[in-house]
């Protein structure tokens, strides 16, 4: 597979020449796709559409086939997200909000229901596109007067509909169109695709700002989930069997949560959820928050005397997150940091392995000893009970080879403590942001590394895998 390499190199640097040739100034840009709906354009709706394209150069866990064939490494091109966004202002207490697209179809995964084989509807063709939001909320206290035309020191809106105002962390409402690394780490969506629909939940919720305290909370009804637990899922141990909790909400009973950051320097925008991961040295933004979410008897277990017990998942998180301009104003240098720390508790043991457009399934040929804890592909460790330490940084260099193209050093680091593994792990990033116009246009360039667990000890196995990858992002 290494005659990839070459390959991915020269698409990268081709598609960052063009364009950077085609590309226009984010002054043209303005507002972007927005139509006034009476004649001072308090009444609006806007448009947004973006693409993420990954090529990949994957090596995979040991045990891993990709399309029946044992492969040690894997070289792709797919899509991340392909997105459609619209809202309206259509009065200036009245919002509502849609958004649609698909997410992670490759080559060989992705596809709609039923996409297998070979043919008009073979394996990863046609997905299927669903909603990802549709609210509609209210404000009581709108951000502007709407008789005074002065702004008002606190907000309230309340909403209802498949919503992404979540309780948790400043990431877990991460918008996907400015990401400082290539994307989330995922552990921010803790309940991703089991309680949620690609981290959304219906409910109710509330948001605004006190001051300079922004706030958001939720009641939410989480999607059902019916996994079911048993002996064959417990964890053998010296002297006994160790619980394992699986995802089971019967009912699924209401889930409570919230986020509050306080805003030291400039105000954020809290028109919509989504949080910026880096302002490109636009705003001076420094803000402390914490969350929570709680669900009662949201997983279960079986004892090792059959019993079944019920859990609930209480996840709560603090963190931080810096973007500030420094230097001169005409060489618009900036820093931007972000750092989290999770408690997660999901019931005893309980752990999800996931990979990111992962190509790979498990070879039955490979005894399970030879194989590791994570499964196959790109799967890695990547959430459960227990503690999680995330931090990136970025530095955005000065304007001095060009005014047009800016580049951004990036590098996160996770630390990830789980009650089911006998040791902690480590997982790194590191790359750069390549801004053609802004976010708008931008090349991300970035390597992971991620350890292995042993299958057998639950431990580190001395062994890390990595991926090398290549985003080109488009958003108007």
């Amino acid at each position: 597979m290494r005659k990839n390499y070459p390959q991915l190199i020269f698409a990268a640097c081709l598609l960052l020449m063009n364009l950077n040739l085609r590309a226009q100034g984010s002054a043209d840009y303005g507002p972007g796709l927005k139509l006034g709906l009476n004649e001072d354009k308090s009444k609006y709706i806007r448009f947004i559409f973006w693409n993420q394209i990954w090529a990949r150069y994957t090596q995979n866990n040991p045990g891993t086939l990709v399309n029946g064939n044992a492969e040690d490494n894997t070289f792709d091109i797919g899509a991340r997200r392909i997105r459609f966004l619209a809202y309206a202002q259509i009065s200036p207490r009245y919002m509502i909000m849609t958004h649609v697209g698909i997410n992670n179809q490759t080559f060989v995964n992705g596809g709609g229901s039923g996409a297998a084989g070979t043919g008009a509807y073979g394996q990863g063709k046609k997905p299927q596109i669903f909603f990802h939001d549709v609210w509609n909320e209210y404000a009581i206290i709108p951000d502007m007067n709407p008789t005074t035309k002065t702004k008002n020191k606190n907000t309230l809106s309340l909403g209802a509909g498949l919503h992404y105002f979540h309780g948790l962390s400043r990431m877990t409402s991460a918008s996907t169109l400015n990401f400082l690394m290539i994307d989330a780490p995922i552990f921010n969506w803790p309940l991703i695709e089991n309680s949620d629909q690609f981290a959304r939940q219906y409910g109710l919720f509330a948001k605004g700002y006190i001051g300079k305290l922004r706030y958001q909370l939720h009641a939410n009804k989480p999607f059902a989930t019916t996994l079911v637990a048993d002996t064959a899922r417990n964890i053998v141990a010296l002297g006994g069997v160790k619980e394992v909790a699986v995802d089971n909400n019967a009912l699924s009973k209401t889930a409570l949560g919230g986020y509050f950051e306080y805003n030291f320097l400039d105000k954020e925008s809290d028109l919509l959820p989504f949080r910026v991961g880096t302002y490109i040295g636009t705003k001076r933004v420094f803000n402390v928050g914490a969350g929570f979410y709680h669900q009662p008897e949201g997983t279960q277990s079986k004892t090792s005397t059959g019993a079944l017990q019920k859990h609930d998942i209480t996840l709560l998180s603090v963190d931080a997150f810096a973007d500030l301009p420094i230097g001169s104003k005409e060489k618009n240098m900036a820093v931007t940091a972000y750092s989290v720390f999770y408690n997660y508790n999901f019931g005893p043991n309980y752990m999800r392995y996931i990979g990111i457009m992962n190509p790979g399934t498990a070879n039955p040929a490979v005894l399970p000893a030879s194989r590791v804890l994570e499964g196959a592909g790109n799967s890695r460790a990547m959430m459960g009970t227990g503690n999680i330490w995330y931090t990136q940084a970025g530095f955005l260099l000065p304007k001095t080879l060009s005014k047009k193209l800016r580049v951004q050093p990036i590098a996160a680091f996770a630390m990830k403590d789980f009650e089911a593994l006998n040791e902690s792990g480590s997982y790194f990033d590191a790359g750069a942001n390549f801004f053609i116009d802004g976010h708008h246009s931008k090349v991300t360039f970035q390597y992971s590394s991620r350890p292995n667990y042993s299958s057998v000890t639950r431990n580190l196995n001395g062994e890390r895998k990595g991926e090398f990858l290549v985003q080109f992002q488009i958003f108007l």
